[in-house]
């Protein structure tokens, strides 16, 4: 398996030793997270591309309509976090 080294800002150095993690292990669950996350984006991206194709763009009122919906969503994703 290939090395890299990796940086970390001090304070999270210190965490990592402190609590004797597993420095290693938690950076190949991040990235693969990461990959995961780009990936996703990139699929809803394309979707949005062929939906665009097949119904064209959203009229001004639809895409303020749409912001709303999501700014709604991510509101309730907090408060879920939160609790």
């Amino acid at each position: 398996m290939p090395r890299m080294q990796v940086y970390l800002p001090d304070e999270l150095y210190k965490v990592v030793k402190e609590q004797r993690l597993p420095a290693s292990e938690l950076l190949q669950d991040a990235v693969r997270a990461e990959v995961h996350r780009q990936e996703l984006l990139g699929e809803t991206d394309r979707y949005i591309e062929e939906l665009v194709d097949e119904v064209g763009e959203p009229s001004p009122r639809a895409a303020v309509r749409g912001d709303r919906l999501a700014a709604e969503v991510v509101a309730r994703r907090q408060r879920r976090k939160a609790v």
